[in-house]
């Protein structure tokens, strides 16, 4: 039986999730997507020019793909209930990342704005995934306005520096019946494999990839780490111990 990730209804064959923003060129990102073999991609309503298509950057993104825009820029929840509903009026469909932040040194977003915005568009009809500060309590109150899973932040957006909240993705993910998504920070494949490791249901990076050196490269990297950390959390991982422990028996060695 596949692996499947379950989201609104909707089967996911794969756990990475990228997005469409910071590449040099974003012709190379057909090519990115391939090698990452997403399902899912995320893109900012403002990237998308529908009165010039030829610069919009829907044209990059190839058919089949599930569009995730997120409501980049967005201040308060009436500010992304807004871009939410122009996303879907664009043709976008009806999946949205809520992205509210107000703060714009960490770019850490406000959990309670974003509540109130995942309410306001779940009863609309909305597939929501709200972009979050890991906080459990704060977790349970999105899943009862409706949301279809939650993202918490592994570090601040576009830093690169990891899983740095992993206890508090850990519990998220231990107590809530909906998927956890690590979003942000992830820097490195091994991060990915890390969040996978825990049991997080997908991983979503943008900056890693297409920041890197070879975007392609490190998006196939990328999709490997997410499989291998999947294939880690399936199998059991073993017990973590503080002594050593032999593989072999440490008695009856040459008929000792």
């Amino acid at each position: 039986m596949a692996d499947e990730l379950i989201i609104g209804g909707c089967a996911i064959s794969s756990r990475l999730i990228t997005g469409s923003g910071k590449y040099r060129d974003d012709s190379i990102i057909p090519e990115v997507l391939a090698a990452a073999e997403c399902d899912v991609i995320t893109v900012a309503l403002r990237r998308v020019d529908l009165d010039k298509p030829a610069e919009s950057i829907l044209r990059h993104i190839p058919a089949g793909k599930i569009l995730l825009p997120n409501t980049s820029g967005a201040k308060t929840a009436a500010n992304a209930v807004r871009i939410a509903k122009l996303a879907r009026a664009a043709g976008c469909g009806d999946w949205i990342k809520i992205e509210v932040i107000q703060d714009q040194r960490y770019l850490l977003p406000d959990n309670l704005e974003t509540l109130e915005a995942t309410e306001i568009l779940a009863k609309d009809g909305f597939i929501v995934l709200p972009y979050m500060s890991p906080d459990l309590s704060m977790a349970r109150r999105m899943v009862s306005a409706g949301a279809a899973a939650v993202m918490p932040l592994g570090s601040p957006i576009g830093s690169n520096r990891g899983l740095r909240t992993e206890e508090l993705v850990r519990i998220m993910i231990e107590d809530l019946d909906i998927p956890v998504i690590v979003d942000a920070g992830i820097g490195k494949p091994s991060d990915a494999t890390r969040a996978m490791e825990l049991g997080a249901a997908a991983v979503l990076l943008n900056t890693a990839i297409a920041s890197s050196a070879n975007p392609v490269q490190m998006a196939e990297a990328f999709k490997h780490a997410v499989k291998a950390g999947r294939l880690g959390y399936l199998s059991g991982l073993g017990n973590e111990s503080l002594s050593g422990n032999a593989s072999s028996p440490l008695t009856g060695f040459l008929g000792d």
